[in-house]
């Protein structure tokens, strides 16, 4: 059985699966339920639902005090300031290459998380996250938990950003899971799921006991009616880009 919940066109642009870059900046809206990523940083906030994942994938490989997050959620005007800075210190080809626009920033959605492998000093543009040990660790487990490494190697084309191995960002399950086994950034998946709707659903089957289904439902004028399940658990985010994403867990 379905039923429809109606969405105002603004929260098609908002949500974990908000696609965010040099075409589809950032809408204008207020960000809450932020929370530190780590007790010892209390000034790098993410999302609260990233945040606690986060912590749990940490946990997960005992990386406490080997990774830290080095910058996190970044309001407007901060973004605007270290965007002036890395031009003035590193020069407008580098700044262009690791440093998004305001307002098109990832780090403005409370998503995004820059992590770095704790030492006495951490670069707070390009911190070290290898391609070894705990940070490889974590890299291995991060779509399980719903993260992804944003800007992977041989997509700068596609997200014109430059490698970053330490920027992750979180999408949450099975979404990140999906990216990462067929090889997508967000730009890629973001128009790989509009081929699915409520009656083609891509149907994610992690295990025997466990599948999930994914659909896409565009904007239709100011309010968009989404069809979603009467009763089994499902969310809905905006992809930024036209449309709404809703997952659910079926089994």
């Amino acid at each position: 059985m379905m039923k429809t919940i109606l969405m105002e066109k603004e929260k098609s642009r908002t949500g974990a699966l908000q696609l965010v870059n040099a075409h589809h900046p950032l809408a204008d809206c207020s960000i809450r339920n932020l929370m530190p990523v780590d007790v010892r940083f209390p000034g790098i906030l993410m999302m609260r639902d990233a945040a606690n994942i986060l912590r749990l994938a940490f946990e997960k490989i005992s990386a406490q005090g080997s990774i830290v997050p080095v910058s996190g959620y970044r309001s407007g005007k901060e973004q605007a300031a270290i965007y002036e800075e890395s031009v003035q210190n590193n020069g407008a080809a580098f700044t262009e290459k690791y440093v998004a626009l305001p307002g098109h920033s990832e780090h403005q959605t409370g998503f995004a998380i820059d992590l770095g492998l704790a030492k006495e000093e951490i670069d707070f543009i390009c911190p070290d996250f290898p391609y070894e040990g705990i940070c490889n660790a974590f890299r291995k487990i991060s779509a399980d938990y719903g993260f992804v490494e944003r800007y992977a190697k041989g997509k700068e084309r596609v997200t014109g950003i430059s490698h970053e191995p330490w920027h992750f960002r979180y999408v949450g399950y099975p979404h990140a899971k999906i990216m990462e086994e067929k090889g997508m950034a967000l730009e890629e998946y973001t128009e790989f799921i509009k081929e699915y709707r409520v009656d083609s659903r891509l149907v994610y089957q992690k295990d025997a006991g466990s599948a999930m289904e994914v659909y896409y439902v565009p904007v239709d004028g100011d309010e968009t009616f989404v069809p979603v399940p009467d009763t089994s658990f499902y969310q809905i985010s905006g992809n930024n880009a036209g449309g709404f994403v809703v997952t659910v867990q079926v089994s």
